[in-house]
């Protein structure tokens, strides 16, 4: 979105009344100055969808931007100013230590008043989120950036749901401050005295089982597919599905993967026995039950990762679950059957017992055409009935200029790495710097380990100016650490080219999350994918012999005489690095 239409935007958002569930009022703010990037594409998204989106081709569905307020900016600087922090915020001190002085400051009396309001008349979780002034433009994403909380605001207490809010909204705003956060903006030229947070209020999507409050269904559609599986085309789009809270997709973890131009298509497992292995066996939710121990500045403190059998327990499984014949070795599609269940949405996307997949592909060519623009979009959903809570909407870059990459190229002994599975577009030659997950020493155990490790070297190019390659073994920036290597994108930020590659202990299925694939392609970050037994290789014993700059147990940082040339062909997702 331009900046000259944040006004527009604005007046879109009517003052809030204190009344957080009025439905002719969904979308409200509390103060003045601006309500963030964030805010404004749901802001704008929600006049089109009332105006575009005709209701008579999905009966029975509702189609919503889940209530919402937005605490805008101004708040924001009376919070800083009035609690002293911008010394402490700018300072170079630990992500805990400025998390903690946070939570010691006071919110603006100001706001204190409407805040209680909105406990006083929800009893269902809230999600906090950030929606900061820099947050989803097209050149400058902030994916995963900044953090969002979720809280139960279920206690009987309303002192101690008003509590929790507060002490999330301060989370959200030490965010703003947080390592990960100033290292980004410094490789996008951006000050931190740049930027300024609004935080978005909103009523969760899902559905209360016992403890546990989850949407029977969350995910990410993309209309354009970096990786489209043939017949698929790039412009045919992808949507990732997952059971439970949306953190699942954006952050990694396994979902069911299709196009939307073929949404009976089933990703190529090879065989069910392979899907059973490969499709998702665990979901996060919110957590309803016993407290858990007082932790204010973790992100996660009130939910947790549950085995999808609690979810077979809750009945949450029924339009989107199919069930495993060991008998006759086939899946049937339903829960009506005894068995393993495996989460292939096939009653949405086969049975079509929802117009899911019609829903999906009007929303993504409403959002393209507003937008002007390829579009991302985050959403969660429930059924019986079925309700589409509309969460995110972000604008893609994509592919403008002509590069090209033959399959001759991609081998020849002046190539370090070579892949078909290439996401980006363009020419980078830049690069001395190469940083890589030593091989012979690293296994999925070690993965939390090497954060860290990263995340100093990464702060020690960005401070020299210097760009680099990183080299990962599993999935970069996964919450599931025997998936990958558990990073957040702040810590990682200065890599121009990224590259996952597998071992013969590391052969999980390589993708990244919305948050990563976003701030790469938006950004012009190349990234390599080199899944287990391609015929393309990492020639391993050429980076041994460069010079090194630091060692660790697993990772190595050696520096180059020349930089590398890397040319990546977005419209064939081929790309090929040459040896310096």
């Amino acid at each position: 979105m331009q900046a000259k239409s944040k006004s527009a935007f604005r007046s879109r958002l009517i003052d809030f009344n204190r009344n957080f569930l009025d439905p002719d009022t969904p979308l409200s703010c509390i103060g003045e100055g601006s309500i963030g990037g964030k805010a404004e594409g749901l802001a704008l998204i929600s006049n089109i969808l009332h105006d575009q989106l005709d209701p008579v081709k999905f009966p029975g569905i509702t189609v919503e931007i889940p209530p919402m307020t937005v605490l805008c900016t101004d708040a924001f600087d009376a919070f800083m100013a009035q609690n002293q922090l911008y010394d402490l915020a700018f300072s170079d001190l630990p992500d805990a230590r400025i998390a903690h002085a946070f939570q010691k400051a006071e919110l603006p009396f100001e706001v204190l008043g409407d805040l209680r309001s909105i406990v006083e008349q929800v009893h269902s979780p809230l999600a906090i989120r950030s929606s900061s002034l820099l947050e989803d433009t097209i050149n400058e994403p902030f994916a995963g950036i900044y953090h969002t909380k979720m809280i139960p605001n279920s206690e009987y207490d309303p002192d101690v749901r008003f509590r929790q809010l507060v002490e999330a909204i301060k989370f959200v705003y030490a965010s703003t401050y947080f390592r990960g956060a100033k290292g980004y903006r410094k490789t996008i030229g951006r000050q931190d005295s740049d930027e300024k947070m609004a935080v978005i209020i909103q009523k969760l999507v899902g559905k209360r089982y016992r403890n546990r409050f989850y949407p029977e269904m969350a995910g990410v559609a993309r209309s354009y597919n970096y990786y489209p599986m043939k017949p698929a085309r790039p412009e045919d789009g992808v949507v990732n599905l997952a059971l439970g809270l949306g953190k699942t997709v954006v952050d990694g973890g396994i979902s069911w993967a299709y196009s939307p131009a073929f949404p009976k298509a089933e990703p190529p497992f090879g065989s069910v026995e392979n899907m059973l292995k490969g499709t998702q066996t665990s979901f996060w939710i919110v957590n309803m039950g016993e407290p858990p121990a007082y932790d204010p500045i973790n992100e996660g403190e009130y939910i947790s990762e549950e085995n999808i059998w609690d979810a077979e327990q809750d009945g949450s499984l029924t339009f989107i679950a199919s069930t495993y014949n060991a008998m006759a070795g086939r899946l049937s599609i339903g829960t009506g059957f005894k068995g393993p269940r495996v989460l292939t949405f096939a009653p949405l996307l086969v049975l079509k017992q929802v117009p899911f997949n019609d829903l999906i592909q009007s929303l993504l060519s409403i959002c393209e055409q507003t937008l002007n623009a390829p579009v991302e979009i985050e959403f969660a959903m429930t059924f019986d009935p079925p309700c589409f809570g509309f969460v995110q909407v972000r604008a893609m870059a994509v592919p403008a200029d002509v590069i090209q990459v033959s399959e001759e190229e991609l081998e020849g002994k002046n190539v370090l790495i070579s892949s078909e599975g290439v996401l980006g577009n363009g020419v980078e030659e830049r690069i001395k710097d190469v940083v890589y997950i030593i091989p012979e020493n690293f296994e999925l155990k070690h993965s939390k380990v090497i954060v860290p490790e990263l995340e100093q070297i990464n702060e020690e190019l960005l401070g020299a100016d210097l760009p680099y390659m990183l080299i990962v073994f599993g999935r970069l920036g996964t919450t599931d650490p025997w998936l990958g290597i558990p990073v957040q994108w702040g810590q990682v930020c200065g890599a121009k080219v990224i590259v996952e590659a597998t071992l013969e202990n590391v052969r999980v299925e390589l993708s990244q999350g919305s948050h990563y694939f976003h701030n790469m392609i938006n950004l012009g970050i190349k990234y390599f994918s080199l899944p287990f037994n391609r015929q393309y290789k990492i020639d391993w014993e050429w980076l041994k012999s460069q010079k090194v700059i630091h060692e660790t147990r697993f990772v190595r940082h050696v520096r180059l005489e020349s930089p590398l040339r890397v040319r990546v062909d977005g419209r064939r997702s081929r790309g090929v690095i040459y040896k310096a």
